[in-house]
């Protein structure tokens, strides 16, 4: 098998089960509706963990162009299969969504609600707010990145670090997920999100392009900088890029934080208004 099939055949085994664990729980009258967040957040860690077996041995399962990005900017992948890993992945995604899109055909008609049926394909934030929705995605990716190389660094019985690696995804999914509905994953969000955008699916709404590039811009920051943060802290080997990268998501932070106290000042300034007011 070669890695580009492998990549593909990896990120559409997370969408299937990942995808479809999602569908089961937010779509009607499924056997699983309504389990809740605990049940999503161990389906995905286990999607990761399949993925991971199925072609770990070939081309190390990256299924995720943050993870690609990561790698390569620390040396640790070579950047001529940088293209190669995320076209597959990309397509993995959409064809992935594909099959869970036909999994589940009879509910699609029944389920009223688009923005569930838009949750099975891709990510969409609990409160819109783009700077905090950017800087959630930038973190949980930061610690997966963080999370792989700590666990890359330990020696595990083998077999058992796709089943460590599933774990990790469950624990970021539970502490970081509650927010944005962690992404942390471009080819997770945007492959699916095409397939919602194309596929004839009973009364469906908008695929939400306004808020599409915050899953994929934010993980690509997060996991470069948690790659060029574990090599500068961990391994003591400064690099520019860990300075830019640094500048750039302390701006980021900074943009996020002023955003939202703005929208706090001018909700308590109309209160006291209000109150002079009566």
């Amino acid at each position: 098998m070669s890695e580009f099939l492998a990549e593909l055949i990896g990120t559409m085994i997370l969408i299937i089960f990942g995808g479809s664990v999602v569908g089961g729980v937010v779509l009607k009258k499924t056997k699983a509706e309504a389990a809740g967040w605990v049940v999503i957040t161990i389906g995905w860690g286990l999607a990761v963990t399949m993925a991971v077996y199925a072609v770990g041995n070939v081309s190390d399962a990256h299924v995720n162009p943050a993870v690609t990005l990561a790698f390569a900017s620390i040396g640790e992948f070579p950047w001529s299969k940088v293209p190669i890993y995320i076209t597959a992945q990309l397509i993995g995604g959409f064809i992935g969504a594909v099959i869970v899109f036909l999994q589940y055909l009879p509910h699609w008609g029944v389920t009223e609600d688009k923005g569930a049926k838009l949750a099975v394909f891709s990510t969409d934030p609990a409160i819109k707010s783009a700077p905090s929705n950017l800087v959630s995605e930038m973190i949980g990716t930061f610690v997966l990145i963080m999370g792989l190389l700590f666990i890359g660094a330990n020696d595990f019985t083998e077999g058992l670090n796709p089943a460590i690696v599933g774990l990790l995804i469950i624990a970021i999914g539970m502490s970081l997920g509650g927010t944005t509905g962690y992404a942390i994953n471009p080819a997770r969000d945007l492959g699916p999100r095409i397939a919602h955008s194309i596929l004839p699916i009973v009364g469906k709404g908008d695929s939400d392009w306004g808020y599409a590039a915050i899953p994929v811009i934010g993980p690509l920051i997060g996991g470069v900088y948690g790659a060029v943060f574990y090599n500068a802290f961990f391994m003591g080997e400064l690099s520019v890029l860990f300075w830019i990268m640094s500048a750039v998501v302390l701006s980021i932070f900074i943009i996020a934080v002023v955003h939202e106290l703005k929208k706090y000042n001018f909700s308590s300034a109309n209160n006291q208004t209000n109150k002079k007011v009566i």
